[in-house]
């Protein structure tokens, strides 16, 4: 039986059949995994969340227009006037 690196949870997949690159999902934690080696069959955790979540705050700040940067230009701005 393979198990998560991230939360243990039992993985159900027969050794023999996987292939190593491989794409694998956490049933419990829903983190994909990649077969990095087999016999024995060993997992890495691919760390896309990370990057989705970086991506998904930089879009939320251009959408905001809430950017220190832009504030301080704005007072610029308005004492110059």
């Amino acid at each position: 039986m393979i198990r998560c690196p991230e939360c243990s949870a039992e993985i159900d997949v027969d050794e023999d059949e996987v292939e190593e690159g491989e794409i694998l999902s956490c049933p419990e934690c829903e983190s994909e995994l990649e077969v990095s080696q087999i016999h024995p069959v060993h997992l890495n955790i691919i760390s896309d969340d990370d990057d989705d979540e970086d991506e998904e705050d930089e879009e939320e700040i251009a959408e905001n227009g809430d950017l220190p940067e832009e504030e301080e230009d704005d007072d610029e701005e308005e004492d110059e006037e």
